[in-house]
């Protein structure tokens, strides 16, 4: 590396050591009253005494924070990473159609009952991956004419997805076995409640590789963000990361959904949080929004769980609730500076 180019990635390499240190200790203030808020108080000084609380941490609470931690995370990175793909600033898994596309996906597979697993994967989460990939193609080859990524055809698509993926949805809650029915729309709400650390490790397993993926993708999301024909001459293959950053958007979405079920909106509120907090820079954007999704995603989750007297809130409808408002304020944003 030429002194030049060290002297260029100084500054960003401050700043996103500064960036990761600010969101590191909110991701710890996030997990900390995610295992300390519930109905249930957890005695930590008998955790290893008394069976009742080691069940609850163990069992229940701990596992909660975690899964909150890997599917807000995940969310955020993907809608990061899909605002920058299709340089639209309302772009996100939800918005465009990938949510409900893996939601359809799972949904074949729980009415089904494909409960087995393929080289340690449950096929339920192949199901939604192939949903969500299904989503994404549907969605690119409708808004893009030629090299022209057109915005309105993007939501637009986006919407029309989202609609037949409910009512396909709905027709097999219709033709299903009660359970099944039940199950769907159970987990259709988007809960984060799970027990054990089983499904912990299995949407680990899979996800891991694809955060990295897509950590390794940042400069080039960064260079095609800015212009194609720039990235294309300063090296970057555009082709090819568009179809690499569809794969793996597709295959984290899915893989979350198919556990997490419809959480909106997450992918769409942490990144722009993160911009307004530390830049537009991908390569700070990315690992930025990995860690306040998963901050955002815990405390919402904590929130959700006693904002209620009698029961809990499922975290699907309080994201809903928080990103439906956000995202007519940026729709109504991007109009104003369109016109101006």
């Amino acid at each position: 590396m030429s002194e030049k180019a060290g002297t260029m990635l100084a500054p960003l390499r401050a700043r996103l050591m500064v960036a990761m240190a600010v969101l590191s200790a909110m991701l710890a203030a996030a997990v900390g009253a995610g295992l300390l808020i519930g109905r249930q108080h957890v005695d930590f000084s008998a955790l290893f005494s008394d069976p009742f609380s080691r069940t609850l941490f163990f069992r229940l609470r701990l596992p909660r924070v975690l899964m909150g931690m890997i599917v807000g995370g995940s969310l955020s990175l993907a809608g990061a990473a899909l605002q920058a793909l299709f340089r639209n600033p309302l772009a996100d898994p939800f918005t465009l159609g990938v949510t409900g596309g893996g939601i359809l996906g799972a949904s074949v597979a729980l009415a089904l009952g494909w409960s087995a697993l393929l080289f340690g994967i449950p096929l339920v989460f192949l199901a939604s991956f192939g949903g969500a990939l299904v989503a994404v193609w549907v969605v690119r080859m409708i808004s893009r004419t030629g090299a022209v990524m057109l915005p309105g055809a993007l939501l637009l698509s986006g919407v029309v997805v989202n609609l037949v993926s409910a009512a396909a949805v709905l027709t097999i809650q219709y033709i299903a076995d009660p359970n099944s029915a039940l199950q769907i729309l159970r987990w259709m709400i988007g809960s984060l409640d799970v027990v054990g650390m089983t499904p912990v490790w299995q949407m680990l397993i899979p996800l891991a590789p694809a955060w990295i993926a897509l950590l390794a993708f940042a400069r080039q999301l960064h260079l095609v963000a800015i212009d194609e024909d720039t990235a294309a001459t300063l090296g970057v293959d555009v082709r090819r990361c568009e179809t690499a950053v569809h794969l793996l958007c597709a295959l984290v979405v899915g893989i979350t959904v198919s556990v997490g079920g419809a959480i909106g909106f997450v992918g769409l509120i942490v990144p722009h949080a993160v911009r307004m907090l530390f830049g537009e820079d991908l390569r700070i954007v990315l690992p930025g929004s990995l860690l306040l999704g998963a901050a955002f995603l815990v405390l919402a989750d904590a929130l959700a769980r006693t904002a209620l007297t009698a029961g809990e809130l499922p975290v699907g409808a309080l994201t809903g609730l928080l990103g439906g408002p956000a995202f007519l304020w940026l729709l109504r944003r991007r109009q104003q500076y369109g016109v101006m």
